[in-house]
């Protein structure tokens, strides 16, 4: 009976072992790391991800954002222009709003009107413009992936985008690679 007692102390503590291990290893996995995809190009929408961006950085979170698709509009430079543009990327390129300054709201647009209004009511409440929070972020180092495919597809070029000291170019195989290391996801 005691020999079945040490056998079963020893299997119950290589188990534990194990235990212990693999709960090590997954602490180390999530890192103090916010990944946040944003696809939607809407003032409101870009403005919340800047928003929840900065506050995770002044708390010493690691912040790695990454545009994609209707989002890029919102890095777009309206002073930078892209030659050699194709008719589909010159579509894309008029159709798209050029900067931070021209995108629409995703509800009560108002012909305009709704960026406008929301605007004047953060100056009043002494909250960051859209450029100042990404002045900020830059400032933070917050990380910007922006999605190389997404570039090609709606006719983007490098040279018409914004200057960004932590910047890089990349695709989603890359971002998804950063939001396994992110105990914290979200898509906006």
């Amino acid at each position: 009976m005691q020999q079945v007692t040490e056998v079963q102390a020893i299997d119950f503590q290589m188990q534990m072992d194990a235990l212990t291990k693999r709960v090590a290893m997954l602490e180390n996995m999530n890192q103090d790391q916010l990944s946040i995809a944003i696809v939607s190009g809407d003032f409101d929408k870009i403005l919340a991800a800047m928003v929840i961006s900065l506050a995770a950085a002044t708390m010493d979170t690691e912040v790695k954002l990454f545009f994609s698709f209707w989002s890029l509009a919102a890095l777009r430079d309206p002073k930078k222009r892209a030659h050699g543009k194709n008719f589909i990327s010159k579509m894309f390129g008029v159709m798209l709003p050029r900067g931070k300054e021209k995108l629409k709201m995703s509800n009560m647009n108002m012909g305009g009107m709704g960026p406008r209004m929301i605007k004047s009511i953060m100056k009043k409440h002494g909250v960051l413009s859209l450029e100042e929070m990404f002045k900020q972020a830059g400032d933070l180092g917050i990380e910007i992936t922006i999605c190389e495919m997404s570039m090609d597809l709606m006719g983007i070029k490098k040279e018409e985008l914004i200057d960004y000291p932590n910047m890089r170019f990349a695709g989603a195989v890359t971002f998804a690679g950063d939001m396994g290391e992110s105990s914290a996801q979200l898509f906006i």
